[in-house]
């Protein structure tokens, strides 16, 4: 004989697994739209051509490591001409503060600038934090250079005398990742990139970024907050970067 407590909890673990399996749909058609307006601005900037647009090839790149459906991909660069007529999309910057002071900087990218501003609004809002004016936490932070490398294209050693050789700032190696990253100075990017292309070595990607200038130390109370803002910003289908002066999460770039 079955118990009504056994039943009740087959019931609850049955609406657990819903409500997960609703959170990863819904987080997952966040991460399609944002990835169908990068394709989108890549091929209104540079053509439909996939080798000579290096965005719209980091744009496919990131579609398949979410497991977007190839015919989904083609789909929308066979339309793009239609979908690029009927979308302007507007590039935004936002910035504000988090619990316990952290500084917050975020990219966006949206065909509604009204809808997004209010959205972000709500989001630092509800996570009793301020979203500021323009100017108000980018001085903390400074632009700098951020390249990608494939590890199998070069040993560690050869990439490391190279950056040594040529001014780079910082070097990251983990044991868990098969890419290096690289921080250069702004005025260095360039430089640094054609000199890496000329050793044959990979560039996976590379792009300007805000690092900050002091990173901040936050108390317990504050941290698992400002991880949920963080979250948040990073989930909505406008948001392209995140940077924050937040030390736990020093050296890592939101997409």
């Amino acid at each position: 004989m079955v118990e009504f407590g056994e039943i009740m909890s087959g019931h609850n673990k049955w609406a657990s697994i819903k409500h997960k399996k609703s959170e990863m749909d819904i987080k997952k058609s966040k991460t399609f739209a944002r990835i169908v307006k990068e394709i989108i601005n890549a091929i209104k900037e540079s053509g439909k051509e996939v080798e000579n647009n290096s965005k719209l090839r980091k744009a496919i790149e990131y579609a398949k490591k979410a497991n977007m459906p190839y015919d989904n991909i083609k789909r929308i660069i066979q339309k793009s001409n239609e979908i690029t007529s009927e979308i302007n999309l507007q590039e935004m910057i936002y910035e504000g503060y988090g619990q316990g002071g952290v500084a917050l900087i975020i990219e966006a990218k949206t065909d509604n600038k009204n809808r997004t501003t209010y959205d972000f609004k709500r989001i630092f809002l509800s996570n009793n934090a301020n979203i500021g004016t323009s100017g108000c936490v980018s001085w903390m932070f400074e632009k700098k250079g951020y390249i990608i490398i494939n590890k199998f294209t070069a040993d560690e050693e050869s990439i490391m005398n190279l950056s040594i050789d040529n001014g780079v700032e910082d070097f990251k190696n983990s044991l868990n990742s098969d890419t290096y990253e690289i921080i250069t100075r702004l005025e260095n990017f360039e430089n640094v990139k054609n000199i890496f292309k000329k050793e044959n070595i990979l560039i996976v990607s590379d792009k300007v970024v805000m690092v900050p200038r002091v990173y901040i130390s936050l108390d317990e109370q504050y941290i698992k907050c400002t991880l949920k803002l963080i979250d948040e910003l990073k989930n909505h289908s406008d948001t392209k970067n995140i940077y924050t002066n937040f030390n736990i999460l020093k050296n890592q770039i939101y997409k």
